[in-house]
């Protein structure tokens, strides 16, 4: 069996903690390697190595910083094929997905090269008399990410790409459970150019967690995962003075009305609900059509496109349209959610629950399932399912619909379907929600605009990639300056306003 590493200081390092997590084949549900836990002594050390290799690196100018970020690009797509299939075989996501995980991350990479006119401050000449003002943008030191099993690739690049561009040094706390990529990305970093310890990738769970909380070398974290540990890790982090962005849950909610086309509706629901077998932030998990012939024309279309879905693992083919959940544990609280929704007296309409894959029954895979009649005060609704499974809720109107969405907890990404402009504009202007899609199902930013959600699907000020991340990771220093004129005038004791 495999045994995986650390990334210390441009090398693999072997854990010394004598902890390990089991690393899975989704598809089969066996143990494909093992992956070392850090201790807390294991990150602290690496926090040493990396702030030591920080210095140089800050000092760097940022275009040679910029043509690592170049390279690097040039080498994720020489490596693209390569990651997917590791990044399948961890996850369980489809090829074609996987793929677009990685090009999601390179996309945010991209936008790093333009770290020099992303990082230039600002300069007003002559103030008052002889004083020039200006600011720069300058590293934080240290900063750290701790990322989520259901982007290994684009959310560890959303982070470190940023965070390196900006001339800090970057400790990744990737997730245990598909940790490969990371590491491999660690390796494609070292090749482009980036100096060792600069980049220092530590496996492990809670225990690294909190060291990364604690150690005081660490200036800024940056996390997504769950709400609940979003919460704690931004209460606890910003307690310790650290700059912190936290993203959490998501229910996003899709409004369907009765003007839009319903078959595009229909495929936009599909996609965007069943696509990674849910595990998304930004899938569709509520269905809202307004008016009840907009929903019984929705079901009529949802019903023969669900049922046609092909669940199977990566190495099916291409025409897979979603592959196992990540682990056992995911597809029990999946169906748990299920049953709940059943017990509460939502009507099931198409029913996964007896879903079997011949050849892969110790597979995590989970069948779709399509809930009507669905209500606020259920499970299925409150809570966030992360698996193949979509809740329809009827609406009476628009006022009701927009008021389901705008009333959840969870503010991270809706959509709208509609032919009328109006509509579209009110709802994108009124809604409480970070990330807004019309006629889009699915709206996640491209890397130029930045990507976060409201409520309790974020904590934090700034958003993540885009102009916000160069301003998470860094800080700005304003500098003003008076060079004499020859003219010595003695001192001033009062703070006098410039002129």
């Amino acid at each position: 069996m495999q045994e995986l590493t650390h990334w210390i200081n441009g090398k693999h390092v072997k854990g010394t903690s004598g902890r390990f997590a089991d690393v899975y084949n989704p598809a089969t549900g066996e143990v494909q390697a093992r992956v070392p836990l850090a201790s807390r002594e294991e990150l602290d050390a690496a926090v040493a190595e990396a702030a030591k290799a920080q210095v140089a690196w800050g000092a760097t100018n940022p275009q040679k910083r910029a043509r690592v970020m170049m390279e690097a690009v040039r080498l994720i797509n020489r490596d693209m094929d390569k990651l997917a299939e590791k990044l399948s075989s961890e996850h369980g996501k489809t090829f074609p997905d996987a793929k677009g995980d990685v090009q999601r991350g390179l996309e945010v990479i991209e936008f790093c090269i333009g770290a020099p006119h992303l990082l230039k401050g600002d300069f007003t000449d002559s103030a008052g008399p002889g004083i020039d003002m200006y600011s720069m943008r300058q590293p934080l030191g240290v900063a750290a990410g701790i990322t989520p099993f259901n982007f290994p690739a684009m959310i560890p690049l959303w982070k470190m790409g940023p965070a390196l561009a900006c001339g800090n040094a970057f400790i990744l706390k990737p997730s245990e459970r598909d940790p490969s990529v990371p590491l491999m990305l660690a390796e494609i970093f070292q090749e482009a150019g980036l100096p060792d310890g600069v980049l220092q990738v530590v496996n492990g769970d809670k225990g690294a967690v909190d060291a990364i909380l604690d150690n005081e070398t660490i200036q800024a974290i940056g996390f997504v995962g769950s709400t609940p540990i979003a919460h704690y890790i931004y209460s606890r982090g910003c307690a310790a003075g650290k700059r912190v962005q936290c993203f959490g849950g998501a229910k996003n909610h899709m409004i369907i009305m009765p003007d839009a086309d319903m078959d595009q509706a229909a495929d936009a629901l599909v996609g965007a609900g069943y696509g990674a077998a849910g595990e998304r932030c930004m899938a569709i998990s509520v269905a809202v059509p307004v008016g009840e012939g907009t929903a019984d024309a929705l079901i009529e279309r949802l019903v023969p496109r669900i049922e046609k879905l092909k669940v199977g693992p990566y190495t099916a083919g291409d025409d897979v349209d979603y592959g196992p959940v990540v682990t056992k544990a995911a597809k029990e609280n999946i169906l748990r959610l299920v049953e709940s929704g059943v017990e509460q007296g939502a009507k099931l309409v198409v029913d996964g629950r007896n879903f079997r894959l011949q050849g892969y029954e110790d597979g995590f895979f989970v069948g779709p399932h399509l809930f009507d009649h669905v209500t606020p005060e259920m499970d299925i609704y409150k809570q966030e399912i992360f698996g193949p499974v979509l809740s329809m809720v009827r609406a009476a109107s628009y006022e009701e619909a927009i008021g389901l969405a705008m009333d959840h907890e969870y503010g991270n990404g809706t959509a709208i379907f509609t032919r009328d402009g109006d509509a579209a504009r009110d709802f994108a202007s009124r809604i409480n929600i970070g990330m807004v899609g019309i006629n889009v199902p699915i709206p996640v930013p491209l890397a130029y605009h930045t990507f976060g959600g409201w409520k309790k699907s974020g904590f934090g000020d700034l958003n993540q990639h885009g102009p916000d991340a160069f301003k998470f990771y860094t800080r700005t220093k304003t500098v003003t300056s008076r060079w004499p004129s020859g003219i010595k005038e003695g001192s001033a004791f009062n703070f006098k306003a410039m002129d």
